[in-house]
């Protein structure tokens, strides 16, 4: 049921299969696939949609903060609702790396696909500074 609502799409990064064929992936992993995609392409990356993506990566210099929180939460909402019209997107929690070492946010999204009743999340951790504006990394995982 859920391939349906979904579908099937090429995999990314693209790659052959031994067979020579691409790799494809169908339902709930073509969905989170397409989430990341979303959430890892910056605004103007891509010339034929340039308003496609988020700025999530905006936040990278940004100290691990409570206002960078809120706003990593809101970015992430907006740029799933706007983009991504398969998935109702439920709640999006972004909370501090628990080994208390700054310098990670681990963000949640709780969605379901639309057409079904099943509660499902995607987690994804965005590197950013630490709460004392240390210089560190830019990656964004999931």
């Amino acid at each position: 049921m859920q391939t349906d609502v979904i579908g099937t799409g090429c995999a990314f990064p693209l790659r052959v299969q031994p067979h020579g064929g691409l790799a494809t992936v169908s339902g709930t992993a073509l969905l989170e696939q397409a989430m990341c995609v979303i959430l890892a392409t910056y605004p103007g990356e891509r010339p034929m949609r340039p308003e496609f993506g988020s700025r999530l990566r905006d936040f990278v210099f940004e100290p691990t903060t409570t206002q960078t929180r809120r706003a990593v939460e809101a970015e992430v909402r907006t740029a799933l609702e706007r983009w991504e019209p398969r998935a109702e997107i439920a709640e999006v929690a972004v909370t501090d790396d628990p080994s208390g070492g700054g310098g990670l946010l681990h963000i949640e999204v709780r969605y379901r696909v639309r057409g079904t009743d099943e509660p499902r999340s995607l987690h994804l951790d965005l590197r950013t500074l630490p709460g004392d504006d240390v210089p560190g990394g830019a990656e964004v995982s999931g």
